[in-house]
């Protein structure tokens, strides 16, 4: 198999070489393509973290709704001291 760069490219891969980053272009591209995996994984739990639902939905859709929750907050009066 036949891998072309572009020019660019092959220089920031020399540039990674040299810098001691990675020893050589095949340690390279399993960083990247481990890079590459991980923020796919990322993406993928912060999108299904984005499509939960409240709290307050969850309760007052099916199969809770109708249950007659009492929902609201309770205001937090002191607690007495005994002095």
């Amino acid at each position: 198999m036949t891998v072309e760069l572009k020019p660019e490219t092959e220089r920031l891969v020399h540039e990674e070489i040299r810098s001691g980053h990675v020893h050589s272009v095949d340690e390279l591209i399993v960083h990247g393509v481990h890079a590459l995996r991980e923020k796919s994984k990322l993406a993928k739990a912060i999108s299904q973290r984005k499509s939960r639902k409240p709290l307050y939905d969850l309760l007052t859709q099916p199969p809770f709704a109708g249950s007659e929750l009492n929902l609201e907050r309770q205001k937090d009066y002191p607690r007495p001291v005994d002095l």
